[in-house]
């Protein structure tokens, strides 16, 4: 490889490329802006009820108010805008967070950086499980193996080789081609890695010819969404019906069509529960930004009403309960044990030892072990520079040998092959006596008890063409490698809040099982039922498999399609199962858990695509936040749907009651626009912003059957709904029969405000004290609704355009007559 392809594009020259050609973005799906917004909250049916009412105020010449409705209906909309534009913006930022990063060389340095960001001519590090940001020319590493059905609808992948020296092939290639080093944006690598050179990006790309867009966030409707909808849609055609209902009864019994009309928008504009679509809306989207500022990114919003409810979390040993920084502990070989210390080399057989494990890594390693290897054996040894340059073929780990091959050509025709993997799939290697493994199968014992992930190495001579299948060759082995990757520090004590939650933890891992036990014990978890092995899986019949899990905490030597039979297990035991997962094979795990999470550092691109939620610090404390944020947004959503029904009670009661006991009507349609511009910012700001309860991790997880806004739920808003209609329809009858109409109705309407402060307050504020910091919001609303009702009561003119007066005690009367 040569210095300038190491090198890449310097900073300023990549720079310059991306003003002149752009960002390397496809057309993407048009996001809402204040127009469109402002345009669907128009055609919203509360909106329309109170421009016609309002436009009836205007016609019968009451000027005041209809103006007052519309300015309450101009207001309802600024207040909707403002709420969905405040989501849009939440959206919009996990969409950049979600934007996809890319491995390049520049300058010389390996970096991550924005797909976006990616200009022709940059160096493109590619490996197993990647899906191509742009289309590139491979020019150094392995045969990759890709699949291109995205562009050509072929199931079968092709076989891409490197490009030879000096082939600048053809300007426009197609997709498709087998043998070709061309490679299209949108295209998955299924095996090998290698360094591609970016040359076409954005819209000139394949797939940006073809209009195609990668990276939009789904705007599907959730389920739940849906399901409020539908409600919405089915309470908005009743009230409809209720309201032509009243208005005929009014204007028959009272001979006041007028009357009838207004007292029917009245009805119409109280009984429709346009708030469950905004509350809906926001709390789902700020929920999603609130779990991305725990370092939890959602894919699909509709997880967030699943996650608080998890009883299984499933996780991945390395990386997520450890800190994925593995180092080289120690060297076996037959010359003795060596202890990695940094302070002296590393010599002898252990240094031979350690270059063979060199010669075996990847030259750029992705992998944290290769990583360690090459680390050290740059820094330790005494002839670091015996694995420079790039091996001649090489073969990744693969189900039938779980074992990194690779050949490096020596002088002449001689050739090298350095093997390493899984202890047993060395030991088959090099086709070792069972004493013979018998014996080191101790010291992978010994060294696994210590919590050490052990490898094994070999090596193959040869002269002339190296076989194409390894496992024809006989390998002389090398020794043993014992990695240490150590526990996170914050893992003890996310798994205790997890075991005060109810949520039982499982440890997944491929490590050998006394290392997965050594692990388990030190991070905590239960590991009284010992260790299940990935070949007990998949000997166990499907309804003992189920027995074993009820106890079972630990799993050792498991294949990634293992884990799928875990999680149907899992599920049909009534678990509701997160598991975690980053290879291409765990998607098949991710997509049939209720919730798949990958890892945002060491995932692939398809365990993202398959996955709910992307962990960006791949911490597994991080998993057991986003359980703990979404029971508080489940309980807090919970509750904003509870107090937006209980409210509509007493307003749709008191629209309708004194008709049906001919007293004079107490709301008209500015008393309910006035509630309503209440009770929107008390959804979206005081209910949402409320915090965890002190207990919402001290208490097992819902029953996966228990719905959102249940029966339960429904009574519990009536009987609110029912004291503050019986209390504010007591006091209206009663100063009915001491004041006169005005007062009656401005005493009965204060206490209406009263009571939707006190509900508002006692349905978020469950626990904690009422002056807490985060309640800041709430009495803010209350003291402007507050300020609002004086006014309201005190200044004449407003005082008459909502038919109130203040109660005077000279004016106590015993009538219900207007003339009074």
């Amino acid at each position: 490889m040569t210095v300038e392809l190491l090198r890449g594009l310097d900073e300023a020259e990549a720079a310059a490329r991306l003003v002149a050609v752009g960002p390397n973005e496809l057309p993407h799906a048009s996001r809402r802006g204040l127009a469109g917004i402002l345009g669907e909250t128009l055609r919203e049916p509360m909106f329309l009820l109170l421009v016609g009412a309002a436009v009836l105020y205007l016609v019968l010449g009451d000027l005041g108010e209809g103006l007052f409705l519309t300015a309450g209906a101009l207001a309802s909309v600024g207040l909707v805008v403002l709420q969905e534009a405040r989501s849009e913006r939440a959206l919009s930022a996990l969409r950049d967070l979600a934007q996809p990063l890319a491995r390049i060389i520049r300058g010389g340095v390996e970096r991550q950086v924005a797909a976006r960001d990616l200009v022709p001519d940059d160096l493109l590090l590619i490996g197993e499980g990647e899906r191509l940001p742009a289309d590139a020319r491979l020019v150094a590493g392995e045969v990759l193996t890709v699949d291109e059905s995205a562009l050509t609808g072929e199931s079968a992948p092709v076989t891409k080789p490197p490009a030879a020296p000096g082939d600048v092939g053809a300007p426009n290639p197609a997709p498709g081609a087998d043998g070709s080093p061309d490679l299209f944006a949108g295209t998955l690598v299924v095996r090998g890695q290698g360094v591609a050179r970016i040359t076409r990006t954005g819209p000139r790309s394949a797939l940006g010819q073809i209009g195609a867009s990668l990276a939009a966030i789904d705007h599907e409707p959730t389920p739940l969404q849906k399901t409020a909808g539908r409600l919405v849609a089915l309470l908005g055609a009743l009230a409809l019906g209720f309201c032509a209902l009243v208005a005929v009864a009014y204007g028959w019994l009272r001979d006041d069509w007028i009357g009838g009309v207004l007292a029917g928008v009245t009805v119409a504009i109280s009984l429709i529960p346009e708030e469950f679509p905004m509350v809906l809306a926001v709390f789902l989207a700020l929920g999603a930004w609130r779990l991305a500022t725990h370092q939890v990114l959602t894919r699909r919003s509709a997880v967030i009403e699943t996650l608080g409810g998890a009883t299984v979390l499933c996780v991945d040993k390395t990386g997520t309960l450890t800190e994925n920084q593995m180092r080289v502990a120690r060297l076996w070989t037959e010359a003795g044990d060596v202890g990695v210390d940094a302070a002296r080399p590393i010599d002898g057989a252990a240094g031979d030892l350690l270059e063979l494990a060199a010669l075996a890594s990847a030259v750029r390693p992705v992998d944290p072990m290769d990583k360690a290897v090459r680390h050290l054996s740059m820094d330790a040894m005494v002839d670091g520079a015996a694995t420079q340059g790039e091996p001649e073929r090489a073969w990744p780990l693969r189900p039938e040998l779980l074992a990194v091959v690779q050949v490096w050509r020596r002088a002449g025709e001689a050739r090298i092959a350095a093997a390493k993997g899984a202890p047993e799939a060395i030991f088959n290697l090099c086709r070792l006596p069972a004493a013979e493994i018998a014996r080191l199968q101790a010291v992978v014992e010994d060294y696994a008890r210590q919590g050490l992930r052990v490898l094994g190495v070999a090596s193959a001579r040869v002269e002339g063409d190296f076989a194409d299948d390894p496992r024809a060759v006989a390998f002389t082995f090398g020794g043993l490698i014992g990695f240490i990757d150590p526990l996170r520090r914050d893992v003890p004590q996310a798994l205790a809040e997890a075991r005060a939650a109810g949520v039982a933890v499982v440890m997944i891992t491929g490590d050998h099982p006394a290392t997965a036990l050594a692990i388990a014990k030190a991070a905590g978890l239960d590991t009284s039922a010992g260790v299940l092995l990935g070949s007990e899986i998949e000997e166990l019949s499907f309804a003992a498999l189920r027995e074993r899990l009820r106890g079972v905490r630990v799993f050792a030597r498991i294949a990634p399609a293992q884990k799928l039979r875990l999680v149907e297990a899992l599920k049909a035991n009534g678990e509701v199962v997160a598991m975690t997962g980053d290879g291409v094979n765990d998607a098949p795990a991710l997509e049939a858990a209720h919730i798949g999470i990958a890892m945002g550092k060491k995932g692939t691109d398809v365990a993202r695509e398959a996955a709910d939620l992307v962990l960006l610090d791949d911490s597994f404390a991080s998993i057991v936040g986003g359980v703990r944020l979404g029971r508080r947004i489940f309980t807090n959503l919970r509750r904003a749907l509870t107090y937006v029904t209980a409210i509509h009670v007493p307003i749709a009661g008191l629209a309708l009651a004194p008709i049906l006991l001919g007293l004079p009507s107490l709301l008209f349609p500015m008393h309910v626009v006035l509630m309503e511009l209440a009770i929107d910012p008390i959804c979206a700001l005081v209910f949402e912003a409320e915090p965890s309860e002190a207990r919402a991790m001290k208490r097992p997880p819902r029953r996966r059957d228990e719905p959102l806004f249940g029966w339960k739920q429904i009574g519990l808003a009536l009987l609110q709904g029912l004291a503050v209609l019986g209390g504010v329809l007591g006091v209206y009858i009663w100063a009915l029969g001491n004041y006169p109409e005005t007062q009656a109705r401005g005493a009965a309407f204060t206490t209406l405000v009263l009571g939707n402060l006190i509900l508002a307050l006692a349905d978020a504020a469950a626990s904690g004290k009422l002056l807490s910091p985060h309640r800041r919001a709430y009495w803010i609303i209350a003291s402007a609704i507050a300020a609002l009702l004086a006014v309201i009561l005190s200044v004449a003119p407003v005082a008459a355009v909502f038919k109130v007066a203040a109660p005077d005690r000279s004016s106590r009367s015993s009538c219900w007559s207007p003339q009074c």
